[in-house]
């Protein structure tokens, strides 16, 4: 009888561990960046993409501001996009905390084959980072997707809707346009891509638009970037 009844107890046990929910890790930032790997990125802008990136993650600004959290750390996802169908998580959900972590990702960042096809559906890509990050193992003090392009939406469903669903969530959208040769910021519908991606793409507390007009400067933009997503506020900005 003891022995029924001890038997009982250990798969109660391992019943009430099974269904009880694990405990999401806290950190002070979820944050994915969501890259544009569209048609119209060829592979030397991919490549510039990727290493300003993995400069920013292992620059001294960024882990300062990391190590400054209440938390002292943050989870950080990398997505590159294209058409309505392609959105392909590059490097997954990581925890950066000091300098041995943001190696790691970066090192796995520069090292990826590229993988987006087809071009430009930005609402694709914010729905698929909203879904990453409700998926993910970690509890955030906020949530920030971080859009990057040269170009508008074009497939998929309206941008704005999308926008506004992950607003709804707590979640902040940030953008970064990046122009194209000569420092010519892409224009649609007669106005500047920065305004398509201030008045459609972004929003939630804080939220801002970023251009990049040199190759040159993509790095020191992209650190700029994050420093302000990881800290508290931001304003828009250009480079």
């Amino acid at each position: 009888m003891r022995r029924i009844g001890a038997r009982l107890l250990a798969f109660a046990v391992v019943i009430a561990a099974a269904i009880t929910p694990a405990v999401a890790e806290q950190v002070d930032v979820e944050l994915v960046l969501a890259a544009d790997g569209s048609g119209s990125i060829d592979d030397d802008e991919l490549a510039l993409q990727r290493r300003g990136y993995a400069e920013a993650v292992t620059s001294r600004d960024v882990l300062d501001v990391i190590r400054g959290g209440l938390i002292g750390k943050i989870a950080l996802a990398y997505v590159e996009w294209g058409g309505p169908g392609s959105q392909h998580v590059i490097v997954d959900w990581m925890v950066i905390e000091d300098e041995t972590s943001a190696q790691a990702f970066a090192d796995a960042l520069v090292s990826r084959p590229r993988a987006a096809v087809g071009y430009n559906s930005i609402s694709a890509a914010i729905d698929f980072s909203v879904g990453l990050i409700e998926s993910n193992a970690y509890e955030g003090l906020k949530m920030v997707i971080d859009v990057s392009g040269d170009g508008p939406n074009i497939g998929g469903r309206p941008v704005q809707f999308a926008r506004d669903d992950a607003v709804a969530k707590g979640i902040t959208i940030n953008g970064l346009v990046i122009a194209g040769p000569g420092g010519v910021v892409r224009r649609v519908a007669n106005e500047p891509l920065d305004e398509h991606y201030r008045r459609d793409v972004i929003g939630g507390p804080g939220a801002f638009v970023m251009t990049v007009e040199r190759t040159d400067a993509f790095p020191t933009v992209v650190r700029r970037k994050m420093v302000l997503e990881i800290a508290d506020g931001g304003t828009t900005v250009r480079q």
